[in-house]
């Protein structure tokens, strides 16, 4: 198939998609096609529309590939439709982070780790196709375990959870923002959201910022409940 009509097809099948797809079901439809010949027309039209400055791009994104808009058309898209950007309370973030950060995680595991009753909070995740039940832990009770899915990666625009940064990252990321909002006399945000108040608007999230890992602060002595009102802790090292 001649290189310019195979991206033709390809862009067609990206757009009616509107989700991502994998180079599984790409090669489904483009049967006489070579998979590594796909890959390389689809590297070449992701590169295309980033040199090109188009309202477009491609990316890969949660094990397939995509179409979509750049982020810093978000206000006008937004504008059009009137549609407000998804966004995550704190409790559901952190508590998403949790799951993301530390596979094969239980419920008291949870809220071991944050100090509060988390059944609300993973059933809205469950709703939000966000996590998923992943089987049983080989472990007394047999408890439910919790995975992140593909959805949660196309939210956050990321290929797998190797690309979520991990906690020496994070906190050079946080240094470098610190940094430069005290030479600006501005408040860091963590220090914001230490004086906000509990319920305060402030502390909604915006989803489409990667969740934050977990600070690296003490965790309760296993068996140990936590005491209501006390601040939530978290693991020590989230990734196992």
């Amino acid at each position: 198939m001649e290189e310019r009509l195979l991206k033709a097809i390809l862009e067609s099948l990206l757009f009616a998609a509107g989700e991502p797809v994998s180079l599984a079901r790409l090669g489904n439809a483009l049967e006489s096609v070579p998979r590594d010949t796909i890959r390389q027309a689809l590297a070449e039209m992701g590169a295309a529309y980033l040199n090109d400055g188009r309202g477009l791009v491609l990316e890969e994104v949660a094990g397939g590939y995509q179409l979509r808009t750049p982020s810093e058309h978000a206000p006008y898209i937004r504008r059009l439709l009137s549609a407000k950007p998804p966004r995550l309370s704190r409790p559901l973030l952190e508590t998403l982070a949790i799951i993301a950060y530390r596979p094969q995680v239980t419920r008291p595991e949870i809220e071991q780790l944050r100090g509060v009753d988390t059944g609300g909070v993973l059933e809205t995740l469950l709703d939000r196709g966000l996590i998923r039940i992943a089987g049983r832990k080989e472990a007394p009770g047999r408890p439910i375990f919790y995975e992140t899915t593909p959805a949660f990666l196309e939210l956050f625009g990321l290929k797998n959870l190797e690309e979520l940064p991990d906690l020496e990252e994070f906190r050079a990321i946080e240094g470098t923002l610190a940094d430069a909002l005290a030479s600006s006399g501005e408040q860091p945000q963590a220090v914001k959201d230490d004086l906000a108040a509990p319920g305060d608007p402030g502390s909604e999230i915006n989803s489409e910022t990667a969740p934050e890992p977990p600070s690296e602060s003490e965790t309760p002595p296993a068996g140990e409940a936590a005491e209501p009102g006390a601040p939530n802790p978290a693991p020590e090292d989230l990734k196992s």
